[in-house]
């Protein structure tokens, strides 16, 4: 909105007229966000897109024969046809989010945090067991919270984080601390370790960009090193992935097969449809769709996809170097750890260098939930990294933390 009718000087005899608040037309908007929008970003994110796109059309074929019983065959291009749905609502929906206002992505986030927070305590008792763990809602569609909670997750933190620029006294450590162990003790019960590691992963980048002092952030890693432990103790299922992993697994396991099927098509690939090992690798469109685009597409595609993580996480840190506004750099920040993270992770498992954990690529695997989540997640990283280029920025936002000295802040109190 702009304000027509200035207030000067009221002379004797004249009509005052109020400022007159007067709305800009969408066209007006649209321009706007035209000049505030990372282009480079958005071009990223359609980029991951379309590289997904293939990818699930390779591995379509592989899902959708494991899938098909004597009795009902199904479209060898059945999920790539549903990805491509999934990937229209998606995109729009990560569109229509990034013309939010920085405040109108933080209420959303906060309420979608407090949503599915509500919904992750419902899951033990009316959750859907799919592979040994309870972790969607039927909605219409499998609903998982858990997706949808990261980037809630994420701007809940960041502006409870924020707070302290208000009041350095406030108990803001103590309150994202509790709050990260509710969502661990949540998860956990589904039970889902690897969503665990990454929402800890969140918390912990938030922290350490909040200012909390060393010593802090060292016995916050304590603890989480003593948590870890005590999972391998408690969950079975952690432990069974943990003793798999660091025993190398079993021939032909999972993480085997990914592996194999990664390495078969060298460095440029079988070709699109031509990849073998593919038909017996299981999760092949979700949880290792890395491996089948290294069989079908070659070991540079998969260094592609790599680079194109990599570009995607330097390009927001890039935006949040001069950022002013302490909850945007957070929210940034944390957003994109949760993008990050996530591929990291999944990568590795491919590569057997992580223990499996049922996890998605994200903007590349098949999916509904994940997907729509994923591209939720997009939309409010855009609306947050928005930015009038017109606007000299008088901090050096990130890079004030970057250029802190060492001793700065142990005083302060989170």
């Amino acid at each position: 909105m702009s304000v027509v009718g200035a207030v000067g000087p009221r002379r004797e005899g004249s009509s005052f007229h109020p400022p007159v608040l007067a709305r800009r037309d969408w066209r007006s908007e649209l321009r706007a966000w035209w000049r505030e929008i990372d282009k480079v970003l958005l071009s990223l994110i359609i980029l991951l897109m379309l590289t997904g796109t293939a990818a699930v059309a390779a591995a379509s074929p592989a899902s959708a024969d494991q899938l098909s019983t004597s009795d009902v065959r199904l479209d060898d291009l059945l999920f790539f046809k549903q990805h491509i749905v999934w990937q229209a609502m998606g995109l729009t929906g990560m569109l229509a989010l990034s013309f939010f206002t920085r405040d109108q992505a933080r209420r959303l986030g906060i309420l979608v945090a407090a949503a599915m927070l509500l919904l992750m305590f419902l899951v033990p008792f009316i959750g859907v067991e799919k592979n040994g763990a309870r972790r969607w809602i039927e909605v219409g569609m499998s609903l998982q919270p858990s997706e949808f909670l990261k980037p809630g997750f994420a701007i809940a933190l960041a502006w409870i984080l924020s707070w302290r620029v208000r009041d350095p006294n406030l108990p803001v450590l103590s309150t994202t601390t509790g709050l990260m162990a509710l969502v661990a003790a949540l998860l956990m019960l589904q039970p889902n370790l690897g969503a665990t590691i990454l929402f800890a992963g969140i918390w912990f980048v938030l922290v350490l960009l909040s200012g909390v002092s060393v010593q802090r952030i060292g016995a916050l890693v304590a603890t989480g090193i003593a948590g870890l432990t005590a999972t391998y103790f408690l969950y079975d299922n952690a432990r069974h992935r943990i003793d798999a992993f660091l025993g190398g697994g079993t021939a032909f396991d999972q993480v085997d097969l990914a592996q194999r099927t990664l390495l078969a098509g060298g460095w440029t690939g079988s070709g699109l449809w031509l990849g073998i090992r593919k038909m017996n690798l299981p999760e092949a469109h979700t949880d290792y769709i890395f491996s089948v685009v290294g069989e079908e597409f070659g070991l540079i595609a998969c260094g592609l996809i790599v680079l194109l993580y990599l570009a995607i996480v330097l390009r927001v840190l890039m935006r949040l170097v001069d950022e002013e506004n302490l909850f945007a750099l957070l929210a940034g920040a944390g957003l994109i750890a949760s993008i990050g993270g996530q591929a990291f992770i999944n990568i590795l498992v491919n590569l057997q260098l992580f223990p499996s954990k049922g996890m998605t690529l994200p903007l590349v695997s098949y999916g509904g939930s994940s997907t729509l989540a994923m591209c939720f997640t997009v939309g409010l990283l855009l609306a947050i990294t928005r930015r009038n280029p017109f606007i000299e920025r008088a901090s050096s936002g990130l890079m004030d933390f970057l250029e802190r000295p060492k001793d700065e802040g142990k005083e302060e109190r989170a």
